[in-house]
Order: C-alpha cells, then sequence, then structure tokens
C-alpha cells in the first residue's frame, strides 16, 4: 500500500471516529483503468469540491449524509454527472472518457452549467487557450469564437457581435455584474474591461434574458477574474510581450494567496502601443482607383490617430467561511487612445493627402468599480444556498478634439443580485433571484448626441432545472420594470406641447418619463441520446425595454459620424425639405428564438452544431434616411441649434420586424496523440421583414486550426477565410473577401514551483487589406497588417 492510500485510509477512520461529520470517497480513472490526476469533484449543493491526488484518489469532508448528485470533471476528459438520491455506498469509482472538446464549467449562472450541459448555445476560453488569444480590446480577443464577430472601431475600441446582434442587446459583465461604461451607446466607446488579467471568458449565444435581464436579449459576454477570490490557495501569473505592428509593450501579472480564514488577490496590467500598421496597398493600383473604392485610409502605412496606452489594477479580500465566501474588491482602469476616422477637407482641389487632414481625436477613460460578491451554502428545509452580488461603478471618458474638451461621458451604477438557491423538490433544483440597478448616464458638449438620463431596473427571475432518466430539463422566467427619464434638450423642430421657451429664447423639450414591463420565459432540454452525444433544444420568449440612447438621441454622434435621432421622434417631408416630430412613444422590442445544438464530446473526434432562428418584432435600428443634418435642419435658425458635428448623414432609430437566422459549427479531431485539427465556420442572415436587409451583418466565414503539443512544445497554424458580404442594406456598400493567416510557437519549461513559457506569433502573416463589414470605419480603417509578437509567461 503507497503512501496516499494510507493517507486516504487514515484520513476516512478518524472521519468515522468523530462522529460529526461524513466522508465521500471514491477515485476517478480513464476508460483504460487509469487514475486521472487534478480531477475535480463536486458535490452539488455543498459547496464542497476537491482534487484527486496522482491515484485519482478523493475525500470530502461533509455535514451530510445525504449526497444527490455530483459532478466530475478533468482537463482533456468529458464531464461526469453522478446522481445518487442520497444513496452512498462504499468508495465509488468513477469512469471519464476522454474529449477532444474541452468542457469547463459557466461560473457567471446561478446554477451549475457547462459548455455541454446547457441548452443555450454556451463557449467559455480559458487558461493558455485565452492567453493566446488576448488582444489589447475585447472584440478582437474574442472576434474568432464561433457565432462571435467584432465591431472593429479600428483597434483602439472592438466590442464582440453575437449572431448578428451587438451594443444594447448584448450585456458585458464582470464577474455577472454589468461593466457599466458607455460602449453599448456606440461602437467608437472602448469596453472598460481587460482580458489580459482574466481567468475565463463566457459567452452565451443567444437569448440569455432569464439570467442578466433584457439588455442581454442577443447574448452575454461575461469576464471572470479572481478579484473577489474564492479561495486562498496561492497561485500566481505573470506575462510580458512586444508586438510589432504597432510597437507595443504589454506586461501584467496576478497574486492569490492567503491562510484558512482570509483570501487576498491583486493583479495589474500595463499596456502602451503606437499608431497601428496597416497592409501596403498594392504598388499597381493607383490613387484614383483607391479612392474610387471608397477607402480613405491614406496609404500611409499605419492608422493615424490608433495609438492607445492603458494601465489598471484590482485588489481584492474574501472572508473564507465552512459554508462558503463574502469577499469585496476595488478596481481602477485608466485609458487614452486616438479616436480614429476623423477628418476634414481642407481645399477641395488639393490631392487628397494635401486637402483632408485628420483631427487628433482622443479618448481619455478613468474607472473606479467596487463589487462585494458572496456565495454560501444553507442547510435549512427551504433554501440550499445565497449568491449576493453588489457593484458600484464610476466611469468617465473625455473626448479631446486638438487639444481641447469637447465632450464628456459619464455613467454612475449601482446594482445588486440575490440568487436564492431552493432545496431540492420534487427532483427541480433552481433558484429565485431578485436584482435591482439604477443608472446615471449624462454625455455633456456640444457633440452630446443623447441628453442625460436615469434608467432604473427592477427585476424578479426563477430558473429550474430538473433531470429525468437521460434528458436534463430546463425552465425559467423573468419580469422585470424599467424606468427612464431624461433632461430636456433645446428644440427648433415641431412646435409640441411639452416645448417651452426659455429667457435666452430657445425652446426646450422636455420628454415624458417612460415605463415598461419586459417579460421572457424559456423552456429547454438537453438529451443525452447516446454515450457521447446530446441534443440540446431551447425555447425563449424575450422582451427588451429600449434604452435611453436608442429613444432620447438627438445630435452629432462624431464617433460614428452620423446624426442620431431616437425614436421617439418620427421624420416627415414638407414644401422647405424634412422636419422631425415628437411623438413620445415607443414599444417593447420582442424576441422569439429558437435554438437547436448537436453535440458529440467523447472520443478522438468531437463535434458542436448549432443551428437558430429568431424572429424579432419592434425591432430597433439605425435607418439611414438618406438626409444630411445640414439639410434636414436648413430651416432659418435650426441649423445653428443642431449642427455641431458639421454635415452628417441623418440615422433615426426605428422599429420594424426583422428575422435572423443562422449555422454554427465546429469539429475537433484529434488525428494523432500531439496533433489536433479543429474545422469551423458560422453564418449570420438578418433580413427586415418588410424587405431589404439589416446593415453592418457580418459574413459568412469558414476557418481552421492545426495544434500540435508535445514535450512542453505547442504550435499552432490558423487561417480564417471571410466570404465577400453582398447581402447589404440600400446606403451600404458590399465588402470583399479576404483570407487571414495566423501562427504561433510556445515552448513551456516545466517546474515544481510552477511553469514558463516563452512564446513568438505572428498574425496576418500575408499582410492582406481585410475591412470589417461591421465596422464603421470599414473604408477608413482597415485590420491591422503583419505583426509578430514575442513574450514570456508564467505560472506558479
Amino acid at each position: 500500500m503507497n503512501y496516499e492510500m494510507k493517507r486516504t485510509s487514515i484520513f476516512l477512520a478518524l472521519l468515522s471516529l468523530s462522529g460529526l461529520s461524513h466522508a465521500f470517497s471514491g477515485q476517478v480513472i480513464d476508460d483504460n483503468g487509469n487514475p486521472v490526476a487534478k480531477a475535480r469533484v463536486e458535490i452539488i449543493g455543498t459547496r464542497k469540491d476537491i482534487t484527486t491526488d496522482t491515484n485519482g484518489h478523493f475525500v470530502v469532508k461533509i455535514v451530510t449524509d445525504a449526497v444527490d448528485e455530483i459532478h466530475i470533471e478533468a482537463k482533456g476528459y468529458g464531464h461526469r454527472i453522478l446522481h445518487l438520491h442520497g444513496q452512498q455506498a462504499a468508495p465509488l469509482t468513477i469512469t471519464l472518457q476522454r474529449s477532444v472538446i474541452e468542457q469547463i464549467d459557466v461560473i457567471g449562472l446561478p446554477l451549475h452549467a457547462s459548455t455541454i450541459e446547457s441548452a443555450l448555445p454556451i463557449t467559455v476560453i480559458s487558461g493558455d487557450e485565452l492567453r493566446n488569444k488576448q488582444a489589447s480590446t475585447l472584440g478582437e480577443t474574442l472576434k474568432n469564437e464561433v457565432g462571435v464577430h467584432s465591431s472593429y472601431f479600428g483597434p483602439v475600441a472592438s466590442s464582440p457581435i453575437i449572431r448578428g446582434l451587438d451594443g444594447p442587446r448584448v450585456l458585458i459583465t464582470q464577474n455577472g455584474l454589468d461593466v457599466s461604461d458607455a460602449s453599448r451607446v456606440g461602437p467608437d466607446h472602448v469596453v472598460a474591461t481587460e482580458a489580459s488579467t482574466a481567468e475565463q471568458i463566457e459567452i452565451l449565444r443567444g437569448p440569455a434574458t432569464l439570467f442578466y435581464g433584457s439588455g442581454a436579449i442577443g447574448g452575454v459576454v461575461n469576464i471572470v477574474d479572481d478579484r473577489v477570490p474564492r479561495s486562498s490557495e496561492a497561485k500566481g501569473d505573470f506575462s510580458v510581450a512586444h508586438n510589432t505592428v504597432a510597437n507595443e509593450d504589454e506586461v501584467s501579472l496576478a497574486y492569490t494567496g492567503g491562510n484558512d480564514s482570509i483570501a487576498v488577490h491583486i493583479d495589474g496590467f500595463w499596456r502602451d502601443g503606437s499608431n497601428y500598421k496597416i497592409p501596403g496597398i498594392a504598388e499597381l493600383e493607383t490613387d484614383e482607383e483607391h479612392e474610387a473604392e471608397g477607402h480613405n485610409d491614406h496609404r500611409k502605412g499605419v492608422l493615424e490617430n490608433s495609438a492607445a496606452k492603458s494601465e489598471g489594477f484590482n485588489v481584492g479580500a474574501s472572508w473564507l467561511l465552512d459554508n462558503g465566501f463574502i469577499g469585496l474588491s476595488y478596481g481602477r482602469l485608466d485609458r487614452l487612445n486616438g479616436v480614429p476616422g476623423h477628418a476634414h477637407e481642407e481645399d477641395e482641389g488639393a490631392h487628397e493627402e494635401e486637402h483632408e487632414e485628420e483631427e487628433v481625436v482622443l479618448s481619455d477613460l478613468s474607472q473606479d468599480r467596487w463589487q462585494l460578491i458572496s456565495e454560501l451554502s444553507l442547510d435549512n428545509e427551504y433554501l440550499s444556498g445565497l449568491n449576493t452580488r453588489i457593484g458600484y461603478t464610476d466611469y468617465e471618458h473625455i473626448e479631446f478634439e486638438s487639444g481641447e474638451t469637447g465632450t464628456v461621458f459619464r455613467n454612475e451604477t449601482l446594482q445588486a443580485k440575490m440568487d436564492f438557491l431552493h432545496q431540492e423538490f420534487s427532483g427541480w433544483r433552481g433558484a429565485l433571484s431578485i436584482e435591482g440597478k439604477t443608472t446615471d448616464f449624462e454625455a455633456v458638449g456640444d457633440e452630446a448626441f443623447t441628453p442625460p438620463s436615469t434608467t432604473d431596473t427592477f427585476a424578479l427571475a426563477l430558473v429550474e432545472e430538473k433531470h429525468t432518466g437521460n434528458i436534463l430539463w430546463q425552465l425559467g422566467a423573468r419580469i422585470e420594470k424599467v424606468s427612464l427619464k431624461a433632461d430636456a434638450i433645446e428644440w427648433e423642430e415641431g412646435h409640441h406641447d411639452d416645448a417651452e421657451e426659455e429667457e435666452h429664447g430657445h425652446a426646450l423639450l422636455h420628454f415624458d418619463d417612460l415605463d415598461y414591463t419586459p417579460f421572457s420565459v424559456s423552456a429547454g432540454l438537453v438529451w443525452d441520446f447516446s454515450p457521447g452525444y446530446n441534443i440540446g433544444v431551447a425555447l425563449t420568449h424575450s422582451q427588451r425595454a429600449p434604452t435611453a440612447s436608442e429613444l432620447f438621441s438627438a445630435g452629432p454622434h462624431i464617433g460614428t459620424g452620423s446624426y442620431e435621432v431616437g425614436a421617439l421622434f418620427t421624420l416627415h417631408e414638407e414644401e422647405d425639405g424634412a422636419h422631425l416630430d415628437y411623438t413620445g412613444k415607443a414599444d417593447k422590442e420582442v424576441s422569439n428564438n429558437i435554438d437547436l445544438s448537436l453535440r458529440k464530446h467523447e472520443g478522438d473526434v468531437g463535434f458542436v452544431i448549432n443551428v437558430f432562428y429568431n424572429q424579432v418584432s419592434d425591432f430597433y435600428y439605425q435607418r439611414n434616411t438618406g438626409y444630411t443634418s445640414e439639410a434636414l435642419f436648413d430651416h432659418e435658425e435650426e441649423a445653428e441649434a443642431h449642427n455641431h458635428g458639421g454635415d452628417l448623414p441623418v440615422y433615426i432609430f426605428e422599429q420594424t420586424d426583422a428575422t435572423f437566422y443562422g449555422l454554427e459549427a465546429e469539429v475537433v479531431w484529434q488525428f494523432a496523440t500531439p496533433f489536433k485539427l479543429t474545422v469551423w465556420g458560422d453564418s449570420i442572415r438578418a433580413k427586415l421583414d418588410d424587405g431589404g436587409n439589416l446593415p453592418r451583418i457580418p459574413p459568412f466565414r469558414l476557418g481552421s486550426q492545426l495544434n500540435y503539443r508535445h514535450s512542453g512544445w505547442n504550435g499552432q497554424v490558423g487561417v480564417t477565410h471571410y466570404f465577400e458580404q453582398d447581402d447589404i442594406d440600400a446606403f451600404e456598400t458590399n465588402t470583399d473577401s479576404y483570407t487571414l493567416m495566423d501562427a504561433q510557437l510556445a515552448y513551456t519549461f516545466f517546474g515544481s514551483s510552477g511553469d514558463l513559457t516563452i512564446f513568438a506569433k505572428g498574425t496576418n502573416l500575408t499582410d492582406e487589406e481585410a475591412r470589417v463589414h461591421s465596422s464603421f470605419l470599414k473604408d477608413r480603417a482597415p485590420l491591422p497588417g503583419r505583426g509578430f509578437s514575442v513574450g514570456i509567461r508564467s505560472m506558479f
């Protein structure tokens, strides 16, 4: 009997003599009978989990003697769920099957879920995969995930697009709480979060309103870090890197430690880069041909005004209890970056490089974020657990134009969520969630396109799940009360009863307070119809309250180069031109969505195939009116009141019915021990029901990646082809197809106290000129050119 077996036997004997606790024990093995070390065994309902030793053994000390359900997971293996129904025999023997598809638990949901055990499609990236994909913005980090694209407002501000939806329909959260920045208002505003210090990023594709509210009708991206530590297990990492495409340097570090009672965490990062290099235009292409294509990137070899510098840190501590933890954290984020794409004409008769001069616009962002997170197990008649999340965020960014303060954006948010997990009832496990959030948003300055506003939200939600044989049933419902109010604005159009004369002679338009009651309901199942295979089905009815910017906007949005008008206004034509009228009416957006998934998650070949169909009534979208701001407000003094941003195309938020449908697929083949091949693709169609296409919808794409991992070496080569996008809106232009090739090579030195990895990466190796159809800057900001990165990182 070896040392590990002796230690297990002694521990079991001591527990049996104590009479105070019970021992839940067993061994985890693979399908060949070999022990699986470092497998995680979790006892559902107790918050108890343990990692198996080198012989695959585990022993968990528990208070209750009735274990109903356990989850077992290990890297490279499929998850295993055992339903014991309180009948624990002598030590268990649990067999795991190998899997080429990573199966990672989702932290941001009240109930247990993983990438395979959910009716709704979920993607989770963590560990080395996250480090390899990490970029300076969230959108660029996630742009190669199935079903996810990037808005790409140049390399400085890029947000995720999920199944053709972004902005106020895709919620970005940090540890389950809203990031509360200005990125949902416009694509030129950066997401105020950081991937370099994240532990994992979770992507919920499709309506996630049950868990996160009506702002998640298109999906959720949840960034998980350890700023509020869940345990005092000592761990840390650091990374140092440099890339050539922006001459960018980056440093990040994180550490968690403590003792039996207190856990502490600290992390930080620093990044500094110059203007990004862009691909060289073909030498045979003349200036006239390049301009005829509608491209205005100056052909100077760099994307002007695209430099960025950012830094931030998080500190946190938790009080560790026998039944969970209570923790508090503080984080600070600062970022200064250029806003590319601003130009004005100086002399119409001059050559392009002479008559078009880039206006220097900078965005200076700062954010303070406090988070209180608690997860507690309870053992009473009704509740098995209580999860609490409270967040306060104070966000500000200032746009400087040629050194002068232009527009100031502020967002102050207070949010609180409580999940009451109930005891199992007739096989059902679930949680009742209560959430409240208040958001004060304001934009001050000549180019403030939306007035200061306050949004208050209160919500109740119930989610339930039950296993019956080989089927997992998932049900949920959520109701919200959303109240919006906005400050009055100067208004010269029309003659509305709410317009009053001020002393200085300008009319003020007073907005009505608006209240909405969105309701969402969902039903789904996961059917393990054969060992290693399952089918997921999710039916969701979701409602969304419009955001303040969709309703109240009435001004120039310089970042997107447009004059934005909210849905509370209508446009009509008269003899002297077009006019805007205030109606004060706007409806909820309603989505009916079906998701079908087929998965194979065991063996040397795995795949996930998703099909979705989403019918949206009263869909909010920005229609290009065909007017410019000068033409629209060319009525006496009206132009002076509205035309602070120059002559801009006018976009108005309107409601109409729309349909989204598409296919997502990923196949993984481990064709030899060190080699793994992944082939993936996705396709999205988005149409207006009364005819026409929605603008800026990403094209069909196919990708592949070959991985090699052996004896510390890790290599990857990836190729992604984006097809031409010609399903376009009336005021859009086609976007050409392009192919991107990336590669990386790394070597890891393994040590008893930690691992050290040296890596090198190459991106856009063919220096392809690639333009992102979903970008407002498609014609001004191509993707970065060929670039190389080198660095070291360590985990200890």
